[in-house]
């Protein structure tokens, strides 16, 4: 491979030069430029500290009637297994094609069955299910306000009943999974009130609906684990949105040194503090993009820099801290490049190596960082016309994994003991087993954004594609075992890219079976290749990375 190789001989001279240079490694910053060479030193033996696997914590899904599914089912068995993923969190779980709630003579009924049928797959799976609480059935709230499924967002007159049917579905989960599991377990109330659509009510509104639902939940068991907002994207302040907006071309450079922050954050603990309410955790979801959709309706999806989402956790670390709720713990229950199921990036390489850099950049900052969404079978704006629509998911509505995959198999791969860190990637040391793990990337430095939009066509995408330079890289690693063999795994844009594959075969759209199950193996086909320490327990790599290459090195 032109763009990759390996050194086995180990130089003394090597080792002095760049032991000179390691203690640079350990001061990190997600600000820092790429120089010309990265060089890493590091020994085996050393103490590091606990890592924490906050990236696959939990990751998202369309909606709860989409899992019953049968390739929705295979491919959150593929992401659990590969990726790790420990709870799966979605829209509409009270939507009425899940048939829970109805009214009969003015008397509610309740019907848990789709739930269970759901429920019950997902903790075979090895999954649990991170609760939001929404949307309302339509014997609640009779007008869909969102979805061409119609989610109903608007609030109704009095939560009486909302309350019983969170009071039942609450007792009937107890029943049927016990306390100790659903104790386990994690409940949101609602998704993005800010946003209309999903809340077509007033703040005020959503704050009555917090008190309501987390009231009746803690009387029931005050174990169980509540929270939200769960309100979307991180916003400047309205005189720099202002001053944005009048401008004839936005780009990432106009957010540099901008504080931005989360909306209603401030406001709901003050509420929730005042109120004397519990908030076990608070979420948020920190797109990299700013106004979504602002208060009159109008897109701004203007992709800010790479270490957005660093600084949009620091704020709401600060404010958490500066709250009556110091301890809450911190889901972001949605997180991607950008908040459109429409944006090409999605199904690039570049995904891949933003997804890696942002959660190594974010270590010990959160929770979770939850990813929107495994999966292509999702509905919400309707089904993708091509199999490469630039959907969120981690997989295609095929089963064809993307980059991003990739990326999450490589970063659940990684040890829980951070050995050392730098601007370039980590290297991690299993405390089970004692081997190590790194993971490195080569994100341009030329790329100021997070990935930037690429929507109406794949014109961003591939021009992002083509945009950086090679990057240079040097691992040593120390007191290894004499003659430790190691995995050196590669995505790139030749390797484990399927958007690049299915090009390649003239872009059949819809493929064959025959091609669809092709490109199920050749988007699994990274580059691999063996390397191992020699028998002083040394081990000397140089790498160059490629624009938007992702390495994973790992003992065997």
């Amino acid at each position: 491979m032109k763009r990759i190789k390996f050194k086995h001989i180990l130089s003394i001279i090597t080792f002095l030069c760049f032991g000179l240079r390691s203690i640079q490694t350990f001061g990190f910053s997600p600000d820092d430029k790429n120089s010309k060479t990265i060089e890493i030193v590091a020994s085996a033996k050393s103490k590091g500290t606990k890592l924490d696997h906050f990236w696959s914590f939990c990751v998202g899904a369309g909606r709860a009637n989409e899992g019953l599914r049968a390739n929705w089912l295979e491919q959150l068995k593929l992401v659990h297994d590969s990726c790790g993923f420990q709870y799966l969190r979605f829209h509409g779980l009270f939507h009425d094609d899940m048939f829970v709630y109805r009214e009969e003579n003015g008397k509610p009924v309740y019907n848990w069955q789709y739930i269970d049928e759901l429920f019950d797959r997902m903790l075979q799976t090895g999954v649990r299910p991170f609760v939001e609480l929404g949307f309302f059935p339509a014997a609640m709230s009779p007008k869909p306000t969102c979805f061409w499924w119609g989610g109903h967002g608007t609030p109704p007159a009095h939560f009486d009943k909302w309350k019983m049917l969170v009071e039942n579905f609450i007792r009937h989960c107890q029943a049927r999974y016990g306390k100790e599991e659903t104790h386990k377990w994690y409940f949101e109330v609602w998704n993005e009130p800010n946003l209309g659509g999903f809340w077509n009510g007033t703040q005020k509104q959503y704050f009555e609906l917090y008190k309501t639902t987390v009231t009746a939940i803690k009387a029931i068991d005050t174990v169980l684990q509540v929270g939200g907002p769960a309100t979307s994207s991180y916003h400047p302040d309205e005189a720099v949105y202002n001053r944005l907006k009048s401008k004839k071309e936005i780009t990432a450079e106009d957010f540099i040194g901008v504080e931005c922050k989360g909306p209603w954050i401030e406001d709901f603990l003050n509420f929730c503090g005042k109120e004397k309410l519990p908030v076990d955790f608070v979420s948020s979801h920190p797109y990299p993009t700013s106004y979504p959709i602002d208060n009159e309706g109008n897109g701004l999806e203007i992709s800010r820099p790479v270490n957005c989402t660093y600084t949009d956790i620091q704020w709401l670390r600060k404010t958490i801290a500066n709250s009556k709720f110091p301890h809450a713990q911190i889901h972001l229950t949605e997180w991607s490049s950008s908040p459109s199921p429409r944006d090409h990036t999605h199904d690039y390489l570049q995904a891949a190596t933003y997804i890696a850099k942002v959660n190594l950049d974010c270590i010990g900052l959160a929770n979770s960082l939850s990813y929107w969404t495994f999966t292509d079978v999702f509905e919400e704006g309707g089904a993708g016309d091509s199999i490469f629509h630039g959907g969120f998911g981690l997989i295609n509505f095929q089963g064809i994994v993307k980059p991003a995959f990739h990326a999450y198999r490589m970063l659940n791969q990684l040890g829980d003991v951070s050995i050392l860190r730098t601007k370039m990637g980590i290297l991690t040391r299993n405390s089970s087993t004692g081997k190590l793990s790194g993971l490195f990337y080569n994100y341009p430095a030329e790329v100021i954004a997070a990935a930037p939009i690429s929507k109406g066509s794949c014109d961003v995408a591939e021009k992002t594609l083509a945009t950086g330079k090679d990057q240079g890289l040097s691992v040593l690693i120390r007191d290894l075992k004499p003659n430790a063999h190691f995995t050196v795994e590669i995505l790139d844009k030749q390797h484990g890219f399927a958007l690049g594959e299915w090009r390649k075969m003239g872009s059949p759209d819809p493929p064959t079976r025959e091609q669809t199950q092709l490109l199920k193996k050749l988007a699994m086909n990274t580059q691999k290749e063996q390397i191992r320490s020699d028998e002083k327990g040394m081990l000397n790599l140089e790498l160059t990375l490629s624009p938007w290459a992702v390495v994973l090195l790992k003992e065997d």
